[in-house]
C-alpha cells in the first residue's frame, strides 16, 4: 500500500510530457539556428567552388604560414598551461596558504577580462613605446608584431582552462591518499606519479583539449598583437578576417572550414573522453558497492 502511494506520488509530481518535449524542442530548435545552420553554411560555401578550388585555397602559401603559426603558438601555450595548470591547482587543493584566494581570483582573470584588452595590456608592456620597448629594442629582441607576442597573448587567455578543471576535482578528491603514500616511504614525485596523476588523469584530459581549441582559435588578444603581417604573424583566425575583407569569400570559408574541423574534431575528443569519465566513475561506484567475497 505504501509502494503504490508513493509510486504514484512521484508520477504525480512528474513534469508534463508537453512541458518536456516543448523544452526538447527548443533546445534543438535553438542549437540549430546558432550551430548546425552556420556550420553549414560554412561548409557550403567553402566548397561552392568545387574541391578543387577548395585545396588551392588551403595550398596557398600565406595561408599554409598561417596554419603554422597557429600550430606554434598552440604548441607552446598548451604545454606550458599544462604545466601551471597541475602546479596551480596542486597548490591551492594540497595547501593552505596566505593568499590562496587571491591566487584563484588571478587564475580567473583571464575570463573576465576582454581578450582585445589583454593584448593592449601586452603592447603597452612590450611595444615600442611600452614600459620594456626601448630595452627590447636595443637588445634586437621583438615581441609585438611578432610570434612571441602571440604565444604570450595566446598563453594569457588560455591559461585558466587546465586549472580550472583540476581544481574542484583535486579538492574533491581530497589529499588523504598523498598523505598515505608519503607516510609509506614513497618519495614526493613518486607520490604525484603514482597517486596525483592517475586521479587526475581525464580531467587533465579534458582541461587540455578545451586550451587547445582555444588556442587556436583564438582571435581578439592575438589580432591586437600580431600587427597582421600576411604571411608572417596572421594565424589562421587572422587570415580568414583578411580573406573575407578581401571579398575573397569561398578561400576564406575554405580556411573557416580548417578551423570548424579541428572545433568538431575536439568536440569528438571532449565526448569521448566525457564517456570515458563516466565508465570509469560508473565502475568505481559499482566496485564500492559491491560486497567482499
Amino acid at each position: 500500500m505504501d509502494a503504490s502511494f508513493a509510486e504514484g506520488r512521484v508520477k504525480h509530481i512528474q513534469d508534463p510530457v508537453w512541458l518536456k518535449w516543448s523544452l526538447i524542442v527548443f533546445a534543438v530548435g535553438f542549437l540549430t539556428l546558432l550551430l548546425v545552420l552556420p556550420l553549414f553554411e560554412v561548409f557550403t560555401q567553402a566548397f561552392a567552388k568545387g574541391f578543387g578550388f577548395y585545396w588551392e585555397s588551403l595550398a596557398d602559401e600565406t595561408t599554409w604560414q598561417s596554419i603554422k603559426l597557429t600550430l606554434i603558438a598552440a604548441g607552446i601555450a598548451v604545454p606550458l598551461n599544462l604545466i601551471f595548470g597541475v602546479v596551480a591547482a596542486y597548490c591551492v587543493a594540497k595547501f593552505d596558504f596566505w593568499g590562496k584566494s587571491f591566487l584563484v581570483s588571478l587564475i580567473d582573470l583571464p575570463f573576465a577580462i576582454s581578450p582585445v584588452i589583454s593584448g593592449l595590456i601586452y603592447v603597452l608592456i612590450f611595444g615600442l613605446q611600452g614600459w620594456f620597448g626601448g630595452a627590447l629594442q636595443s637588445a634586437g629582441i621583438k615581441i609585438i608584431f611578432a610570434i612571441p607576442g602571440i604565444v604570450l597573448a595566446t598563453i594569457f587567455v588560455t591559461f585558466p582552462f587546465v586549472a580550472r578543471e583540476l581544481i574542484p576535482l583535486m579538492e574533491e578528491q581530497g589529499k588523504n591518499e598523498e598523505e598515505a603514500a608519503l607516510m609509506l616511504g614513497a618519495s614526493p614525485w613518486k607520490m604525484f606519479t603514482l597517486v596525483t596523476l592517475p586521479n587526475i588523469r581525464w580531467g587533465l584530459i579534458y582541461g587540455v583539449i578545451l586550451c587547445n581549441a582555444r588556442a587556436m582559435g583564438e582571435f581578439g588578444a592575438v589580432s591586437v598583437v600580431s600587427g597582421h603581417i600576411r604571411g608572417e604573424t596572421n594565424t589562421m583566425p587572422l587570415h580568414v578576417e583578411i580573406l573575407y575583407n578581401e571579398y575573397n569569400f569561398t578561400a576564406a570559408f575554405a580556411v573557416a572550414s580548417l578551423l570548424a574541423f579541428l572545433a568538431l574534431g575536439t568536440l569528438l575528443i571532449k565526448t569521448l573522453v566525457n564517456l570515458r569519465l563516466r565508465l570509469a566513475q560508473r565502475l568505481q561506484k559499482e566496485q564500492d558497492i559491491s560486497p567482499p567475497l
